[in-house]
């Protein structure tokens, strides 16, 4: 098998490892765009996993680089499948390069989903908070299936578009959410309910304020 076929094959293994690895963050954008909420935490299962994905993603692109501009031995040279063809687009550098910039695209999606959730989370409530005196509530909910920075965006979106909620700040490192509201305008049910309803579960039962 020549140098191209192998850099060929170790690109699409590489695009391919990146996009499992990127899986438990970028279903909930799917699940937001597409309006199916269920869907957010399908691939969470697989954070644990990440780690590895992206060392094999990285070593597998490495392998394709070095395959391809590496020297080649007199025995190539002298092929002349190796010197009288030119290498198709889907052997070629450009192919390559433009699965290593996706790929790193792909890995490092975490960083900049906040760009999908327009309304930015708990910073526009936190204005409105300030200028309603309305009773509030503030109760920190247990949940599991947040992976990333996106599912932290994805709840905070969801949630911070309910009436009467003051302020959201979702963590996928603890595990919970903070949510300040006005008692007089929603229940926790609901609340709840709708993070339930994004594929996410609060570990807390709901309680009929």
């Amino acid at each position: 098998m020549n140098t191209s076929n192998i850099s060929s094959r170790s690109a699409s293994a590489g695009l391919f490892a990146a996009i499992v690895a990127s899986l438990c963050c970028i279903t909930p954008v799917f699940s937001l765009l597409a309006g199916i909420g269920g869907i957010a935490a399908t691939f969470s299962w697989m954070e644990p996993f990440r780690p590895y994905l992206i060392a094999l993603t990285i070593g597998v692109l490495g392998f394709a680089w070095y395959q391809k501009l590496r020297s080649r031995t007199a025995e190539e040279i002298a092929c002349a499948c190796e010197d009288n063809e030119k290498p198709s687009f889907w052997h070629s550098k450009r192919f390559l390069g433009i699965v290593t910039v996706f790929a790193a695209f792909m890995l490092a999606f975490p960083t900049y989903s906040h760009i999908f959730y327009s309304n930015g989370g708990s910073p526009q409530l936190s204005f409105v908070a300030a200028q309603d005196t309305t009773k509030t509530y503030k109760i920190i909910l247990e949940i599991e299936g947040m992976t990333c920075a996106g599912c932290e965006n994805h709840i905070e979106y969801e949630v911070g578009l309910l009436d009467g909620i003051k302020s959201v700040d979702a963590s996928y490192a603890t595990g919970s959410a903070i949510v300040e509201y006005q008692v007089s305008k929603i229940k926790e049910k609901t609340i709840i309910e709708t993070i339930d309803k994004t594929g996410y579960t609060v570990l807390q039962k709901p309680k009929d304020q």
